[in-house]
């Protein structure tokens, strides 16, 4: 882990996506922070010595989806599969896919390994599986504020981490989409789906794929906007949680059930499709939901020592 010293930043855009509005100022405390997302290598010790089972490795209750078609009630989880020619943008069951036996140790489905990305982020990890992998590793997940803080790495008013341009002359800097999403990749940064956590140059933080390869969950419950800035500095907000949580979680009432905050985007955000490359960039994450994009890092609250 490495130490994220706190401070006061801007928090969100108002340039960019709705829900990233408005920009406010907001003050972290300092906290520890994973250098990296957690890996399958780190994954897989966890399940060795708890024997956990994921929530996509475990079929649904059908009495909780009445009406569900019978294929939908399998172990399973959503997965990216890339179209083999254009299709239309604005439909993404296009290119995602809900694979049954699909899951961490399988991330592309049956017949697909993490036997050489052992040092590459898990995916299809649902919330409960943070919270058990958190709990078992005395961690905690960062709030969104704390996740943007660290993932802007003590710098303001660039639109990306790094500064003001996309491909720097001096290379790529995140495990982006090259080329017309979802049909194209022409992965020119030499990676086809997810990369090693170390593939890329680490932030002024010394923090590894804060942008880019996965997205990744946080504490906060998902709202659609932020709030706006309070009149005075005296009260700008300290340690601010985003959100709440709805009241009740019935799976049968889609839209009501409860979505965290998941940022950084992955592997698979593009220009032409979705600019969430960038450390205000955010949306919302069923938790009842894992995908083979999005996985998660740890922080530990507390002073330096």
């Amino acid at each position: 882990m490495v130490w994220i010293p706190g401070g006061t930043f801007t928090m969100g855009s108002n340039d960019h996506y709705i829900e990233e509005a408005p920009a406010h100022r907001v003050k972290v405390d300092g906290f520890w922070m994973d250098r990296s997302p957690v890996t399958n290598k780190d994954f897989a010790r966890f399940v060795e010595e708890t024997g956990y089972v994921t929530f996509c490795e475990i079929p649904p209750d059908a009495s909780l989806y009445p009406g569900a078609l019978p294929e939908l009630l399998n172990a399973a989880s959503v997965v990216f599969v890339q179209p083999s020619g254009p299709v239309d943008l604005r439909n993404p069951h296009q290119w995602w896919h809900f694979i049954a036996e699909a899951n961490w140790r399988q991330p592309q489905g049956p017949g697909s390994t993490i036997k050489d990305r052992m040092d590459h982020p898990v995916v299809h990890i649902a919330w409960n599986d943070v919270q058990a992998y958190c709990a078992w590793a005395g961690k905690v997940l960062p709030t969104e504020a704390e996740w943007e803080f660290a993932a802007r790495g003590g710098s303001e008013g660039t639109e990306f981490a790094w500064g003001s341009e996309l491909i720097p002359s001096t290379g790529h800097r995140a495990n982006i989409w090259q080329g017309e999403f979802p049909w194209q990749n022409l992965a020119t940064d030499g990676h086809v789906g997810t990369s090693p956590v170390t593939s890329y140059s680490e932030n002024e933080y010394g923090l590894y794929d804060m942008i880019g390869n996965v997205w990744e969950w946080t504490a906060d419950w998902y709202s659609p906007k932020h709030t706006a800035d309070k009149p005075k500095a005296c009260c700008i907000p300290k340690n601010p949680r985003g959100g709440e949580e709805a009241e009740s979680f019935d799976p049968r009432e889609v839209l009501k059930i409860p979505r965290k905050v998941m940022k950084g985007g992955s592997h698979l955000c593009a220009p032409n499709y979705c600019r969430r490359y960038r450390p205000s960039a955010r949306m919302a994450q069923p938790i009842d939901t894992s995908t083979s994009h999005l996985g998660f890092r740890c922080i530990v609250r507390g002073t330096r020592g």
